[in-house]
């Protein structure tokens, strides 16, 4: 690290002004007591008691105060600090100070984020490698099962196979999913903008989903009738991804006998804002904050059983701020939970009635 030293001189002529000060005026009172009083005298007595006082004082700063600052900087340095490194070096106390506070300040709050990363980084790991690990142990238990005899009986041969092959394909929808969100994030996932029925759209969802729906006797439908076509502009097929999500989701944490209710609203002139709710289980207000996190679930122990990747709810956000739109939450714990973004409407649209 090259050291520039940026000097100030303000000390030294304080001091030596004081010093030129007290001096003069002591050896001007002994002269006026003593002997004649010379105005020419106490001139150059004061200019060089100024001058010699300024020299030693600057030079004792440069050889004594500077090499303490240089340590300090030198110090500093070691933690590879480029608003250090680019700077010269002063000698102004007040101005160091600010100077080691601030990078004191940043420093905290850097390492504070490393830390938050480095634990989401472990925590994101951890479950990355529960969610594949889970699906390859079972692909991998009934092919080892069919290789150790069983695959001489048919009806079993077919039944494993079946399974491995669900295995298999959690699997590719796992890798499918990270690969699509790693794309969302580098902006490498083009979207093909265009107008399109979003009414019609969600309605393709609903007949999707039904099976799913019925097996846990959910009703799936629209807060009222849209007699005609509400034209928004978009990914269709991303948004239909992002619709299907979201409702699996409600599904997924919805209670017996419930519902998931879907309705579209004129947020501005230029906005239209989806909703999708249910009378499910609901989020704790704790676990809000991090629900669009990959693999992040709420029920740690059930939700794995109802399948599915766990990155969901975190492609759903990156789809629609790939848009330029908001995704929002409101919960209630035990009564349920509403889900809803914006789209901008086509330029033709006219309000929904």
């Amino acid at each position: 690290m090259t050291i520039n030293f940026k000097k100030t001189y303000r000390f030294a002529v304080k001091s030596a002004l004081y010093i030129t000060l007290f001096s003069t005026g002591l050896v001007s009172f002994l002269t006026y007591l003593f002997f004649t009083f010379s105005y020419r005298f106490s001139l150059i007595f004061a200019f060089a008691i100024a001058t010699f006082s300024f020299i030693v004082i600057q030079y004792r700063v440069e050889r004594f105060i500077y090499k303490k600052v240089k340590k300090i900087y030198d110090d500093v340095s070691l933690l590879e600090s480029s608003t250090f490194r680019n700077q010269p070096i002063t000698t102004d106390m007040a101005t160091l100070t600010r100077e080691v506070k601030k990078f004191a300040t940043d420093k905290k709050l850097e390492i504070e984020t490393l830390k938050v990363r480095e634990e989401y980084r472990r925590e994101f790991l951890g479950n990355v490698s529960h969610e594949l690990k889970t699906p390859l142990f079972m692909v991998q238990g009934y092919l080892s099962t069919l290789l150790d005899g069983a695959m001489n009986d048919k009806t079993i041969r077919k039944k494993y196979l079946e399974r491995a092959e669900k295995g298999v394909e959690r699997l590719i929808y796992i890798v499918q999913d990270l690969d699509m969100i790693s794309k969302l994030e580098i902006g490498e996932l083009n979207l093909e903008i265009a107008e399109f029925d979003i009414v019609k759209l969600i309605q393709n969802v609903f007949d999707l989903l039904e099976m799913k729906a019925s097996k846990k006797d959910i009703l799936l439908m629209f807060d009222m009738k849209y007699n005609k076509p509400v034209i928004v502009v978009g990914d269709q097929e991303k948004i239909q991804q992002a619709v299907m999500n979201l409702i699996v989701n409600s599904i997924k944490y919805g209670k017996e006998k419930g519902s998931t209710e879907v309705s579209i609203e004129d947020l501005t002139d230029q906005k239209v804002i989806i909703r999708v709710t249910d009378n499910g289980e609901g989020i704790e207000k704790k676990n809000i904050p991090r629900l669009f996190e990959r693999f992040y679930r709420v029920d740690k122990s059930g939700a794995r059983t109802e399948g599915g990747s766990g990155l969901g709810l975190s492609i759903v956000k990156h789809i629609i701020e790939a848009h330029d739109e908001k995704i929002y939450i409101d919960s209630t714990f035990g009564v349920g939970s509403e889900f809803s973004f914006t789209l901008e409407k086509a330029k033709a649209i006219k309000k929904i009635n």
